[in-house]
């Protein structure tokens, strides 16, 4: 039966889903696969550690799909994923090795519960996981990575940074997606970034970074970036959108997660009329709300735009005074003061909006599920993918 055998396939993703299998079986499978082909290892970073959680979520997402006998988001899943590992350097005779020590894996694993349908079914979603991204990827005519230096970067408070580059040409994206990023400090560790502002045609591309605790990447860029240096980016993911024949919007942004939402209202500037738009920008501390003014400059212009700041804390601390001042120009609303997803479900339910809500994860789930039980439908709700 091999994909249409549900029952074979559970047993398949019951080893990316069991506890710790990112660290275990994930964990023997890339000492497996390194083993039989060790220059794949410099393909990877020197701590593995995000990789194989990344891998071990990925695996157990897809084969959910295929227990659930969906076949159409994986597959645009996986191409995408094959379009986008043409930065690493993949190539096909990777495909084929991971895909012959995937299997081998699988089957040690498994033991005395690899059946005869089991062993059909790993043969034939391996094969189509594998196929579909080095097909994709062969197929794809475009760049691999686009280059670029930055020309800005700016300290807008302890942890936070704003980063422009010029790119070597322009990157071609929607407002509301993200790319992956690689910088000097830290080769071969890419991280997610949302650039602030729509595509720009002579390449010019800017993001918003948190410093956020263990993390490398960022903490690099909010700490170390000077003018000058070269980064990497990969091709855009994330279909985070505003529908503008499908009623009014809500936005709801935690810190960096601004950006996007940013670059969308950014956007929608392009036209005189629009749905309404209103923005709740939070942080943790008044001067934490680093982009107010640039707010407040488009709000001004475009009538259809409401924003209220939001921060955890009423009061500023000490080393505020060393960043700048970022108090909310008259016209916006008035500050309020505690977390977003209550702040936001203080207004209402808001319902009948188009809502999209960028942040952290902790803020992300706590602002959905605020949503929903104040009765938003689920499916109006939009945000990226989420990991902790």
């Amino acid at each position: 039966m091999g994909l249409d055998d549900r029952d074979a396939l559970q047993v398949l993703r019951d080893n990316f889903t069991a506890p710790d299998s990112a660290q275990s079986f994930v964990g023997r499978l890339f000492t497996r696969w390194f083993g039989a082909n060790p220059s794949t290892r410099d393909l990877f970073p020197a701590d593995l550690a995000a990789t194989r959680i990344a891998f071990a979520q990925a695996m157990s997402w897809v084969y959910g799909e295929f227990i659930a006998q969906r076949a159409q988001e994986p597959v645009s899943f996986l191409a995408q994923l094959g379009r986008d590992h043409r930065k690493y350097g993949v190539m096909q005779q990777h495909y084929d090795s991971m895909c012959r020590v995937l299997y081998a894996a699988l089957r040690d694993e498994l033991s005395d519960d690899w059946t005869d349908a089991v062993d059909e079914a790993a043969r034939e979603s391996l094969n189509l996981i594998t196929g579909v991204m080095g097909g994709a990827a062969d197929a794809e005519e475009g760049p691999a990575w686009w280059d670029g230096t930055v020309v800005e970067h700016l300290r807008v408070s302890r942890d936070l940074a704003v980063v422009r580059l010029q790119l070597d040409s322009p990157l071609p994206y929607h407002p509301g997606q993200y790319v992956k990023v690689e910088v000097p400090q830290c080769p071969r560790s890419w991280r997610y970034l949302s650039p602030s502002i729509p595509a720009d045609e002579t390449g010019a591309i800017e993001f918003h970074v948190r410093a956020v605790s263990a993390g490398l990447v960022s903490t690099a860029i909010v700490n170390e970036t000077r003018p000058g240096d070269r980064w990497r980016l990969s091709s855009p993911h994330g279909g985070l959108h505003v529908d503008r024949d499908a009623g009014d919007v809500l936005m709801v942004a935690g810190s960096t997660g601004l950006a996007p939402l940013r670059a969308i209202i950014m956007d929608l500037t392009r036209w005189g009329v629009n749905p309404r738009v209103h923005l709740f920008f939070g942080g943790r501390y008044p001067c934490e709300l680093y982009d107010l003014p640039t707010l407040w400059q488009i709000a001004v212009h475009n009538p259809w735009l409401s924003v209220t700041p939001v921060s955890e804390y009423s009061a500023d601390p000490q080393w505020a005074a060393d960043y700048p001042e970022v108090a909310p120009p008259r016209g916006l609303h008035v500050r309020q003061t505690g977390r977003l997803a209550e702040v936001v479900t203080r207004y209402g339910g808001w319902g009948d909006r188009q809502i999209l809500i960028c942040g952290g994860p902790k803020m992300t789930r706590a602002t959905e599920a605020a949503l929903i039980a104040k009765g938003a439908p689920a499916h109006r709700i939009q945000h990226d993918p989420l990991s902790e």
